[in-house]
């Protein structure tokens, strides 16, 4: 026995190494608690960086969704003539320039076009023998999407078969 142990009884030995165990035990715990928070920073930070894209997209959807009045007010003024020229025509242009080319923004629906329920809300009916499936007859107000979402689906008038 070494000098130290020959100074502890047998009862303060097997205390000290109940201690010692207790303390490698709290330890190990603790490494494992560290390594699982570890691990929970990381997948946070990855979800947080995922995330990213979709609130930013969705920051633009808002945008694009409250400027849809002001392309219907433009595009009324376009009907009734008062945007023929100057410098109010130019600069609705360059809005709706800048909205499809840097934000994706896109206006749909024209006369003619397959009527497709996904893309066109139908306000009215009418049938035709002209013809053979659901045509768009007229946009009573266009439609706009960003990419594959839609902002807001074309409200058409729609020619059915007879």
């Amino acid at each position: 026995m070494s000098e130290f142990e020959d100074q502890l009884n047998d009862s303060e030995l097997a205390n000290a190494l109940n201690r010692i165990a207790e303390l490698e035990d709290e330890a190990a715990r603790a490494r494992a608690d560290h390594y699982n928070l570890n691990q929970e920073y990381g997948n946070y930070v990855r979800r947080s960086k995922e995330a990213i894209p979709v609130y930013k997209e969705d920051g633009y959807v808002g945008v694009l969704e409250a400027l849809i009045p002001v392309l219907d007010d433009i595009d009324a003024a376009r009907k009734a003539g008062d945007l023929e020229d100057g410098p109010f025509a130019s600069i609705a242009t360059k809005l709706e320039e800048v909205l499809e080319s840097r934000f994706g923004m896109v206006r749909y629906g024209a006369e003619g076009d397959d009527f497709d329920p996904s893309l066109h809300e139908a306000l009215m009916a009418q049938t035709s023998a002209d013809v053979d499936h659901p045509v768009v007859r007229q946009v009573l107000r266009s439609g706009y999407a960003k990419g594959e979402r839609i902002l807001r689906a074309a409200k058409v008038l729609v020619e059915n078969p007879e």
